[in-house]
């Protein structure tokens, strides 16, 4: 059929794989098959594309024979069908758009589109409803999904990362959202017209004192700016892309983890590497620092590694998972390192054992992320209860008592896979971001939704600032999203 296009057949593929869980089969089909250049408005494309494609395979042979009864060039008619329209219509309504569409012809009218009209009316007037609600601020001017977003420590700089090959800095004021309008720098990751592919910047992070950007792309290079949008150097040495990228406490270490199944810790001051580290079998999939000298690596081998800088082996190893282990993440004291897999589990490790202190197992779908509460031991709020939340692919997040070893709460709003989760400052609330194009606010100590904003896109990740009274959601539409918590 001329309507379906290598480029649509891969995003569909891409999508089944992004939503069926295999987040990093999906990684690497849409490094290989180029799907950061698609033209594809990937929320276009409804879920469950491909399988809804294949489901009707026979329907489309029936339509076939009965479109030639009247001695029409078939090939003729399917042009006349959008490749959205072969997944999500049945076959009466693919025979009156092929009809409707003819007379069109007929009258001079091909352009003429009334079916898809009340559809762009209706997101023109939700576009226009976000930009005049006094609590949200749109931030438009990537031309590509939004894949990270993080506030500088200080809280007036939102920094975006984006499959367009640009970083940005927004200016953000501290009155209303609408108050005033941003100022943004754009940080170019391309030298060159020539060098446009694989360009997506995939993680970002702040230095402690919000001075320095880090940056981490497809093309294997991180790059480091300063606020004011200055490159101040690149740093080469990875073979593949890069898919975690962290600052220590310190600031004088970045530590990068790359899909080249190696974690490079680099020298700030001279943009050299200071050492790297190639312990695991697969692709790196997060990093996190431990103290300002060591950190853990964690892999799609199953495997977390705990390195420390000027050491040629691991001090230490973890194995349990059994599938591929999507972040890791220290707690405040550095005493424990939590890790999630696709293998559905949420495990607890301390230095003082080799084996997990607790094993987590009540998700029943891969678990992407896991994320600290603001509390406890290496904290200012020594006396407050340390949590844990997971956020998984069975649509919920869920809050963990790490002394105990035990579920406190399972926090159920969303409808599809949540992708991202962030802690308020002050522990109490909870922001979540899922592909149902939601971002809740959570009561902590309620374990209920009180606040929650409907978008037109997947949400890949949230943040608060320092001050707790705004969240930054980045969307599959191309936007960034600020709410105002005051509002």
């Amino acid at each position: 059929m001329a309507s379906l296009t290598s480029e649509f057949l891969n995003f569909i593929v891409f999508r089944y794989l992004s939503e069926s869980g295999f987040t990093h089969a999906a990684f690497t089909f849409g490094y290989e098959a180029g799907i950061n250049r698609s033209a594809i408005d990937g929320h276009l494309v409804p879920p469950g594309a491909l399988v809804q494609f294949v489901q009707k395979g026979i329907q489309y042979l029936e339509l076939e024979s009965n479109l030639g009864n009247d001695d029409t060039d078939m090939n003729e008619d399917f042009k006349l069908l959008e490749p959205l329209d072969l997944i999500t219509k049945d076959v009466d309504e693919l025979r009156k758009i092929i009809k409707e569409k003819k007379e069109k012809v007929q009258k001079g009218k091909v352009n003429a589109d009334h079916k898809r009209e009340p559809t762009r009316n209706s997101e023109m007037e939700k576009q226009q409803k976000d930009r005049e609600r006094s609590d949200v601020m749109v931030l438009e001017g990537h031309t590509s999904e939004v894949f990270a977003c993080a506030w500088s420590p200080e809280g007036s700089l939102l920094a975006s990362g984006s499959g367009d090959a640009t970083a940005r800095i927004w200016t953000i004021g501290d009155g209303p959202c609408n108050s005033t309008i941003p100022n943004v720098l754009v940080l170019n990751h391309l030298e060159s017209q020539a060098t446009e592919e694989n360009k997506d910047v995939t993680s970002l992070d702040w230095n402690r004192e919000g001075t320095l950007l880090a940056t981490g792309s497809y093309d294997g290079q991180a790059r480091i700016w300063k606020r004011s949008g200055e490159l101040v150097s690149t740093l080469d040495k990875h073979k593949g892309p890069i898919i975690s990228l962290k600052w220590n406490e310190k600031g004088d270490y970045l530590l990068s983890g790359s899909i080249d199944t190696t974690a490079v810790v680099w020298n700030v001051k001279s943009g050299e590497s200071k050492q790297q580290f190639d312990f695991h079998s697969g692709p790196l999939l997060d990093v996190s620092w431990r103290n300002n000298d060591s950190f853990a690596t964690s892999s799609a081998d199953n495997m977390i590694y705990v390195c420390k800088v000027g050491e040629n082996k691991p001090v230490k190893k973890f194995s349990g998972h059994q599938d591929e282990i999507n972040a890791i993440k220290w707690d405040p004291s550095g005493s424990l390192l939590a890790s999630c897999s696709d293998d559905t589990t949420v495990k607890l490790w301390s230095m003082k054992q080799n084996v997990c202190l607790h094993d987590f197992r009540e998700h029943s779908k891969e678990v992407h992320t896991v994320k600290w509460s603001p509390a406890g031991a290496g904290t200012s709020d020594r006396n407050q209860q340390l949590l844990l939340a997971s956020a998984s692919f069975d649509c919920t997040v869920k809050l963990w008592d790490v002394e105990l070893g035990r579920l406190l709460q399972s926090l159920s709003g969303h409808r599809e896979s949540v992708y991202s989760i962030a802690f308020s400052p002050n522990g109490e609330y909870m922001a979540s971001g899922s592909l149902d194009k939601c971002m809740n606010i959570w009561s902590i100590k309620e374990a209920k939704i009180v606040r929650t904003y409907n978008g037109d896109g997947a949400i890949f990740e949230v943040c608060w600032n320092k001050q707790g009274s705004k969240v930054a959601a980045c969307f599959a539409n191309k936007k960034v999203c600020v709410f105002d918590m005051r509002l």
